[in-house]
C-alpha cells in the first residue's frame, strides 16, 4: 500500500504497518489519491470531507494515534520585555483557548466521523490488546525518530527522558 505521509509518521507507517509512505504537501494529496499514486492517508479526525478526499477514500482505522497542536512561538526578548501582567495573560488566555478548542474540536470530529460513516465510509475500531498495540507502536515510532534527530544535535539526548515523561503526562 502507499500512504501519504510525512516524515512524523513513516517510521510507523513504514515499519510497523508495512505500507510505503510518501511525503506530500495538503495541496497535493487530492491529485495523487485521483490518479492512486496514493491509497491512503494519515490525516486528522477534520477535514476530509472539505478537501474532497472523502471521494476516494472508504475506509478509516481507529484509534486516532496522534494529536495535532498549534504552537505560538514568542521571540524570547520581546516575551521578557513585556510585563509580568501582560505575560501573565497571554498564558491565561493561551490556556483558556487550548482547552476551548480541544473541546469544539472533539465535538466536530464526531459529527464529521457520522458524516462520513452516513455516506458509506467503513471505520475499523481496533479495540482492546489490538488498538493498544496499534497505538503504542505509533508512540514508539515516533519517540524513536525524535531519539535519532536529538542523538544528532549537539545538545544530544540529554533532554530526552524529561520530554517522554511530559508526553506521558498529557
Amino acid at each position: 500500500m502507499t500512504l501519504r505521509s510525512n516524515p512524523v509518521y513513516d517510521a510507523f507507517f513504514q515499519d510497523y504497518l508495512g505500507a510505503q509512505p510518501i511525503s506530500l504537501p495538503t495541496t497535493d494529496v487530492y491529485s495523487a489519491l485521483e490518479r492512486n499514486v496514493v491509497n491512503a492517508t494519515g490525516w486528522t479526525q477534520i477535514g476530509l470531507k472539505d478537501l474532497n478526499w472523502d471521494r476516494f477514500l472508504n475506509y478509516r482505522i481507529d484509534p486516532d494515534f496522534f494529536s495535532t497542536d498549534m504552537g505560538v512561538i514568542l521571540n524570547l526578548d520581546s516575551w521578557n520585555g513585556l510585563s509580568e501582567e501582560a505575560q501573565q495573560i497571554l498564558q491565561e488566555v493561551a490556556i483558556e483557548h487550548e482547552r476551548a478548542s480541544a473541546e469544539r474540536f472533539e465535538v466536530l470530529a464526531e459529527e464529521q466521523l457520522a458524516e462520513l460513516e452516513a455516506d458509506g465510509m467503513q471505520v475499523f475500531r481496533l479495540e482492546g490488546e489490538a488498538g493498544e498495540r496499534f497505538s503504542e507502536a505509533a508512540r514508539e515510532a515516533t519517540w524513536e525518530r525524535m531519539r535519532r534527530q536529538m542523538e544528532r544535535h549537539p545538545m544530544g539526548l540529554e533532554h530526552y527522558d524529561e520530554l517522554i515523561e511530559k508526553f506521558n503526562d498529557l
